[in-house]
């Protein structure tokens, strides 16, 4: 990969955020990975420690996007939907897993 310095134009700038974003993605499916281990071993949190481990999780983001010179409100953005997203993903799953579907689990036909 070149350095964003070392690039001599709009093409190869463009190149190398495509092999960024490859990585970023390639990173968010191991992540997603480690969330589904997590789900399939802990026992069912409590709600307060679930929110608990979120506002930790997002508050070290933020440090981390600081001490990259990042916006910190744009990360913690990004990584509050990311996760929202994950457990609506991961809940279908489950839901598909042990053959629940709205229809079936309201009561409804």
């Amino acid at each position: 990969m070149k350095l964003p310095e070392h690039c001599d134009d709009i093409n190869e700038i463009r190149t190398e955020i495509d092999h960024l974003d490859h990585q970023i993605i390639q990173l968010l499916g191991k992540r997603l990975g480690y969330v589904k281990a997590a789900l399939r071993i802990r026992n069912e949190e409590d709600g307060d420690e679930f929110a608990q481990r979120f506002q930790t999780m997002l508050r070290d983001r933020r440090k981390w996007a600081e001490a990259e010179g990042l916006n910190p409100d744009i990360v913690e953005c990004v990584y509050r939907d990311l996760i929202n997203r994950f457990i609506k993903e991961e809940m279908k799953a489950w839901q598909r897993s042990n053959n629940v579907d709205k229809a079936s689990g309201s009561g409804e036909s």
